[in-house]
C-alpha cells in the first residue's frame, strides 16, 4: 500500500511564500485562489507574554490526502476520489461544481473555479510525481522545509529538493514532535515536524 504525503519541518520554514508562488504558477491557480497557503503562528512562550518569550512559526496548509476523506464521501457523482497511492484526485469530467466537497473539507482548502464550474485544490503535482519527479512545492522549497515520499516507507526516507532524504539531512526529531492537523475522523496524511515550540495546529 502507498500513501504519499508532504511532510513540513517548521523549524526550517522561514515563510518566504515560494511554496504558494510555485504552486500557484505550475497549477494555473487563479488569483485570489490557492492550493497551499502559509499562515504565521504566534504564542506565548513558557518564558512569558512579550517579545521576545514568544514561540514564532509558519505552517503551510493544503490539501492533507486524508486517509478516509470527508470530501469524497459527500461527492454526488465520484469526481472527488482516492487513488491507490493514498492521493485525493477530482475527475473535473464528473465535478457539477456543487461544492459539497469544499464545504466538507476540515482545512477549507477547496475552491470554485468560477470560469471553469468545477472545484479545485492541491494534487500533489500528480503529473509530476507520475514521473518520479517532486511536487513543485517540495522541489522550490530553498529553506528545505518540505520533503515528499511515502508514509508507509517512514518519514526518514521522504526526499527533498536536493535529493536528500529528510533523515540524513533535517535535524534529529522524535516521535513527540511529528503532528498532523485536527482529525475528524477523516485521518489527514499530512505531517509537521515542530522542536521545541508548542504546537498549534490543532488537536492530536
Amino acid at each position: 500500500m502507498t500513501q504519499y504525503a508532504i511532510v513540513t519541518d517548521v523549524n526550517r520554514c522561514v515563510g518566504c511564500l515560494a511554496c504558494s508562488v510555485a504552486c500557484k504558477v505550475v497549477n494555473g491557480v487563479p488569483v485570489g485562489s490557492f492550493w497551499n497557503k502559509t499562515l504565521r503562528i504566534t504564542n506565548p512562550s513558557a518564558g512569558g507574554q512579550n517579545w521576545p518569550d514568544i514561540d514564532n512559526y509558519y505552517l503551510t496548509i493544503s490539501c492533507q490526502h486524508c486517509a478516509d476523506p470527508e470530501c469524497v464521501k459527500v461527492c454526488p457523482t465520484g469526481a472527488s476520489h482516492k487513488l491507490e497511492d493514498g492521493t485525493v484526485q477530482i475527475d473535473k469530467s464528473k465535478c457539477i461544481g456543487c461544492q459539497f466537497c469544499a464545504m466538507s473539507c476540515p482545512y477549507g482548502v477547496r475552491y470554485l473555479n468560477e470560469e471553469e464550474r468545477v472545484v479545485e485544490k492541491c494534487t500533489l503535482c500528480e503529473q509530476k510525481i507520475a514521473q518520479g519527479e517532486l511536487p513543485q512545492c517540495v522541489s522550490q522549497c530553498g529553506g528545505m522545509a518540505r520533503w515528499f515520499g511515502d508514509l508507509d516507507e517512514g518519514l526518514e526516507s521522504f526526499r527533498g529538493a536536493r535529493g536528500e532524504t529528510l533523515g540524513a539531512f533535517c535535524e534529529p526529531f522524535t516521535e513527540a514532535d511529528v503532528h498532523t492537523l485536527p482529525d475528524v475522523g477523516n485521518g489527514p496524511e499530512g505531517r509537521y515536524i515542530l522542536r521545541r515550540m508548542t504546537w498549534r495546529g490543532g488537536e492530536e
